[in-house]
């Protein structure tokens, strides 16, 4: 196919269509790449890459975020809020004033909300005095690297909905997620990568699926992208054998002048996005391969997450991916381990299932503190760990050592970024089953981390069909800043 002569196309195009019909924001990074490639003068600036750095509302503390989701609830009763009293109690009727209104997900008055204490050993560790189960002993040796939050607070009990609400801040399908948003903030540093990058390990995808990471009434620019952890990265991101270098130079640029016309007379958005997607694709064949090949790693590096094999598909190889993404600028890393969903019925769920789940992530965890720590890239990355919600210090039936999901209290722990180091903010009754001091809302989480990263959480909205979206929502949300150095 001939190449459209941009002479012929500029000429075709008046001023006043020119600037009514391509001046549309994000969409128009295809066309100002043309021109500067064709030798005409610098375009305006909302004809940019939508992936291009862009300032902050304030100085920031941190440009990345490394996002750890446990999802299925993790139970902080057997992790991380230690709580005397319900070995004493442990069989006992909860007092019906804890529960008197209350909802859960898989449990009634019919089993009588009997406690259950935890089988596992607790310690202090750290200047903080922070309390770590035995399941946890490498994220132990770095709570003094650690804000633990105790006394996290969701809305909605089921795993797909809270899912949503913790990414999103919705419970509703079709609005963006933190990673979208903060990428719709402020761009990535990252020219062959995607700017928020999803990795997977477990059995199966997480409950909610794609809209997780989905960017909603945002661009799909915007959106993250997941890597795959065998093969192609991406699927088919490899050329044919057949197909060499310089001839799909030629189809990418034959596609783009089409989509670039289209673009002129349409003004829609989302063909600049196809545009964008076919050039990131392009220099990712390139990128991706060699971000995937971990060989290049010492073998101290590799041991220090718990890596064996180079090639093993793992949550340890994803962390490590997690650091090698930052290295190069990617602005939101999403990393999904599932299964953490343990539930009554039979004992091995909380005893043997959170054992083995605890072994997978604990190593890679704090080994991806540690070595950003190393690296210098600490300070500038925040690390969340967390999942939807917590567990009930509730068995789910008689006789069980199952808990059911649990939104009134729950721990989540941040990691450099500006969040301060060795502090356990919150605390919770004698059970576990609510916060007594400094509750904090999954609204004000979101509104904490956008603010470490130079974002006024009421600022970065976008209007949609007559209504103002953001990350926080119309409910109060605050910066809770006593979690910050």
């Amino acid at each position: 196919m001939t190449a459209m002569n941009p002479d012929h196309t500029l000429r075709a195009i008046s001023r006043r269509h020119f600037f009514s019909r391509c001046s549309i924001g994000v969409g128009s990074i295809a066309l100002a790449s043309l021109l500067s490639e064709r030798g005409f003068s610098a375009p305006p600036a909302q004809m940019r890459n939508p992936l291009e750095p862009k300032p902050a509302h304030f100085p920031a503390k941190a440009k990345n975020v490394v996002f750890l989701f446990m999802a299925g609830g993790p139970s902080q009763l057997d992790l991380f809020d230690y709580k005397p009293q319900l070995a004493k109690l442990n069989g006992k009727p909860i007092p019906e004033s804890y529960t008197a209104g209350k909802r859960f997900a898989f449990m009634d008055s019919s089993n009588g909300h009997n406690l259950l204490a935890t089988r596992r050993s607790f310690k202090q560790y750290g200047d903080s005095g922070a309390w770590v189960s035995d399941l946890l002993p490498h994220t132990a040796g770095i709570v003094d690297q650690v804000t633990f939050v105790t006394t996290c607070k969701t809305e909605l009990f089921n795993h797909a909905p809270a899912k949503l609400f913790m990414n999103t801040g919705s419970g509703q399908f079709g609005r963006p997620s933190m990673g979208s948003w903060i990428t719709y903030g402020l761009g990535s540093e990252c020219d062959d990568l995607p700017g928020f990058v999803v990795l997977q390990s477990g059995p199966r995808g997480p409950r909610g699926g794609s809209v997780l990471w989905g960017s909603g009434v945002l661009p799909t620019t915007y959106q993250g992208v997941p890597l795959r952890n065998q093969g192609d990265p991406i699927v088919n991101l490899s050329a044919p054998p057949s197909i060499s270098e310089p001839r799909q130079r030629q189809v990418v640029d034959a596609v783009r002048e089409l989509n670039l016309k289209r673009l002129v007379e349409t003004g829609d958005e989302e063909i600049a996005t196809r545009i964008n997607a076919y050039e990131m694709a392009y220099r990712m064949q390139t990128s991706a391969p060699e971000l995937m090949d971990i060989r290049g790693e010492s073998q101290a590096t590799l041991a220090m997450y718990g890596i064996a094999d180079p090639k093993e598909t793992s949550f340890a190889r994803n962390c490590l991916l997690a650091r090698r993404l930052v290295e190069r600028g990617v602005r939101f890393v999403q990393l999904y381990d599932t299964s953490w969903d343990h539930h009554g019925g039979p004992t091995e769920n909380l005893e043997r299932h959170l054992t083995e789940k605890c072994r997978d992530v604990d190593q890679p965890c704090a080994a991806l503190v540690r070595d950003l720590g190393q690296r210098g890239l600490l300070d500038d990355t925040i690390i969340v760990w967390g999942g939807e919600f917590g567990r009930t210090p509730m068995g789910e039936v008689r006789e069980s050592t199952g808990r059911n999901h649990h939104i009134d209290a729950f721990t989540m722990w941040f990691a450099g970024g500006g969040f301060k180091a060795g502090h356990v903010y919150g605390r919770t009754d004698e059970f576990g089953f609510g916060a007594v001091e400094n509750p904090v809302h999954v609204r004000d989480i979101h509104a904490t981390i956008l603010h470490q990263l130079g974002i006024d959480h009421q600022r970065l909205s976008v209007r949609h069909q007559g209504l103002d979206f953001r990350l926080t929502g119309v409910e109060p949300a605050a910066v809770v800043k006593d979690l910050l150095a």
